[in-house]
């Protein structure tokens, strides 16, 4: 019973929290506030994943009313994994955000900020503990309206015009995704997940149901930026304030997977890719991704665009993994999302303390900074090593699993593209070498320190993550292997 009330605390606390942050005076209460929420919730998302590693489910009931009729939040080791990633990332966010916060956003919207940040967290934390496919909808909108306004408090005015970018983007991918579940609802007149992966199964050949789930995939596709619908991500990261792009680029995009994840194999069902022609898609379009999206980041001349760019390439990795429909493919993808939310973090934190002492994160701004800011460039050279998926690194154990995967179906072709794309981020990774510590500085007539503490122990935190999970994988091997398991994935 303990486990059932926690979990629906996690939704709870930051949801309570958030108009109280709002009206807290000053620049530190709203913080403090929003730093004893997210370290509460992450300690709660922790003994929840904990208590379902030995295969075990929580569901839990909201006001009595049994499923299907009633919500029922249902977790089980892959959300409890993403909800410990939300909630982990948010918390390792705040101490970051405290002073990035206080130099990027004018003082009267501080508070706003961190309510705005909170009913973000309250979004992905509660698709991740939802059992039910349309309160799933509500809880991606909170989150999305949410980041639209965040998105929106970022220095420059083109924060404005890529906040509303998203704004029309978003929208749209929502729209599909009601439409998509109007249709199967229609068809089996129940929203409750479990219930419907048992009604789904005699009519998955049904026309409605192929629209249905044609809709909804074109809206979570368009949510976690798959190539080519991933035109809102670049500009959203890059404008966003930077503990905003440490949480999004660490967090948004992972829980979308899960989304995908969730609705294919638990919802449908895998005998649906047999019927419509998705596997060939989703391995289309995650090749393509990878591709074009490391290219893309290659030619960048503003780090946090390339980390952007970057972001794009490693979602399609993990589509790769969807769209192999294997075992294998799934836990590849399982955990690379793990793994991609501590290398992406650690480079955003370590982007944002570029900006936080020299004012820009363009690189003709930025020439040799990485000699004045030792720690900084040090981390930002590691969590890149795990990006190209150095042995060592977190980023290895993923690349090598998405080449096991490709080999166990004899796909050589995806096997080199794993491979390719690893070199492709050889080179924009380079990139930032030779920028921030072979150019000579940039004659600013500023003196550049190191970042601040503040801003350097989160972001060392996160780098040694990524060594530590480089080395020992049990943890991430056993949740997804579990993971696996429990969805409904035919080999």
């Amino acid at each position: 019973m303990i486990e059932q009330n926690l979990s629906l605390l996690l939704v709870v606390i930051p949801l309570l929290a958030a108009p109280v942050a709002a009206i807290l005076p000053g620049l530190r209460p709203p913080w403090l506030l929003a730093l004893a929420v997210t370290w509460l919730c992450f300690v709660i998302a922790g003994w929840q994943l904990f208590t379902v590693m030995d295969g075990s489910i929580i569901s839990y009931e909201l006001g009595g009313w049994a499923p299907p009729w009633g919500i029922e939040y249902r977790i089980d080791a892959m959300n409890a994994l993403v909800a410990l990633i939300v909630a982990g990332i948010a918390a390792i966010t705040m101490p970051y955000a405290l002073l990035t916060v206080e130099k990027e956003i004018p003082r009267h919207q501080v508070p706003l900020f961190y309510s705005a940040f909170l009913l973000c967290i309250v979004g992905l934390l509660g698709i991740t503990q939802t059992g039910d496919i349309f309160n799933l909808f509500v809880f991606l909108e909170i989150s999305s309206l949410s980041t639209y306004v965040l998105i929106a408090m970022g220095e420059q005015r083109r924060a404005l015009t890529s906040a509303y970018q998203y704004l029309i983007m978003g929208s749209i991918g929502a729209t599909f995704v009601l439409i998509g579940i109007g249709l199967v609802y229609a068809e089996t007149g129940t929203l409750n997940m479990q219930d419907l992966h048992l009604r789904l199964q005699p009519i998955l050949d049904h026309r409605t149901i192929h629209t249905g789930f044609a809709f909804i995939s074109v809206g979570i596709a368009l949510k976690l930026a798959l190539f080519p619908l991933h035109l809102w991500l670049p500009n959203a990261y890059k404008y966003a304030p930077s503990a905003i792009s440490v949480f999004l680029s660490a967090t948004s995009t992972k829980v979308a997977v899960y989304v995908m994840l969730r609705l294919l194999f638990s919802v449908f069902s895998s005998d649906i890719l047999m019927i419509e022609p998705t596997e060939d898609i989703l391995l289309l379009l995650g090749i393509f991704g990878v591709i074009l999206a490391s290219v893309t980041a290659i030619y960048q001349r503003d780090i946090k665009r390339l980390l952007a760019y970057s972001s794009i390439a490693q979602v399609s990795y993990m589509v790769l993994g969807i769209g192999m429909a294997s075992n294998m493919g799934v836990t590849a993808t399982l955990i690379h999302v793990f793994n991609h939310a501590l290398m992406k973090a650690a480079l955003f934190m370590a982007a944002g303390a570029v900006v936080y002492r020299a004012g820009s994160s363009r690189f003709e701004k930025i020439d040799g900074m990485g000699r004045q800011m030792p720690w900084t460039f040090a981390a930002m050279f590691i969590a890149g090593l795990s990006v190209i998926g150095i042995p060592g690194t977190a980023g290895f154990i993923s690349k090598w699993y998405f080449v096991l995967a490709a080999l166990e179906q004899h796909s050589w072709l995806i096997a080199l593209v794993v491979l390719s794309g690893s070199l492709l981020s050889v080179v924009y990774i380079w990139r930032i070498v030779e920028v921030m510590y072979l150019r000579p500085a940039t004659d600013t007539g500023l003196s550049v320190k190191e970042a601040p503490y503040a801003l350097l122990v989160p972001m060392w935190s996160l780098v040694l993550a990524n060594i530590y999970f480089g080395i020992n994988t049990e943890l991430t091997l056993n949740i997804a292997d579990i993971s696996v398991k429990l969805l409904d994935i035919t080999d």
